[in-house]
């Protein structure tokens, strides 16, 4: 299995836990500085941070998978089948022991690394709101080498509106992870998607105390919503959900 379920580091959880909930989403674990949110598509894990520190605001691209280990191996396979070599070659997962216990490393040429963390529960809430999806952003000067990880690690890419450097991948159990060119060193984003009509979503998180501007751009609506975290030198002014326009 494969999940999108990024990491956001936040010393403002309970403005973050209001957001989440005025977008759809349902908390279904809770422990203390650890919280996570499912969408229909994908979850979000908020992670308690100090104020002002160099992780407040800043999100984590990260993902989850039902067994670390065999994850990792069919990821090594599928980079040394690429390389036409069997049992050596490219080796981009690695089992590491964290602090919350096994997980795998996926490391990237561009320098980037992410982590594949076991699932704490495989069922994706009913509850939650149907049309809203994670997305996880991989912002990298290397776009080529970003699609490739993401196709050993079992995304599968989606049409995109145009031919430039840009890709977009689903996962098996939800989310989507979007490949976007940037130059300097490879950072990670967060956003979301949404399947209808917008404005009924910006009523809804306006009802709830957000404020929510609505834009239209090349390939279909954006709705801009001031960040729970505005004030933290790590966060953007406002976190954005597009429209999911399908292509092709």
């Amino acid at each position: 299995m494969l999940r999108v379920r990024p990491v956001h580091f936040t010393s403002r959880t309970d403005s973050w836990k209001q957001f989440l909930t005025a977008l759809g989403m349902v908390q279904t674990e809770d422990d203390g500085g650890w919280q996570v949110f499912d969408s229909a598509s994908g979850r979000l894990a908020l992670h308690g941070a100090e104020a002002g520190s160099g992780q407040d605001g800043h999100t984590v691209f990260a993902v989850e998978v039902g067994d670390v280990a065999e994850f990792a191996r069919r990821t090594n396979l599928s980079a040394q089948e690429e390389d036409g070599v069997q049992g050596e070659g490219t080796r981009p997962a690695e089992l590491v022991t964290a602090a919350h216990g096994e997980t795998c490393r996926i490391s990237a040429p561009d320098g980037f690394s992410f982590m594949a963390d076991k699932t704490a529960h495989a069922a994706q809430c009913a509850d939650a709101d149907p049309a809203l999806a994670v997305v996880a952003v991989w912002y990298t000067a290397d776009p080529e080498g970003a699609v490739r990880t993401l196709l050993h690690v079992g995304a599968r890419p989606r049409p995109v509106p145009d031919n430039d450097e840009t890709a977009d991948f689903t996962a098996k159990n939800g989310g989507v992870l979007l490949v976007r060119p940037a130059a300097g060193a490879p950072r990670s984003g967060l956003g979301f998607e949404y399947d209808g009509g917008l404005e009924p979503l910006r009523d809804r998180l306006t009802a709830a105390g957000f404020t929510a501007s609505l834009t239209e751009e090349a390939f279909g609506s954006t709705l801009h919503v001031a960040n729970p975290d505005a004030g933290s030198p790590n966060a953007p002014a406002t976190v954005w959900i597009s429209q999911r326009r399908p292509m092709g």
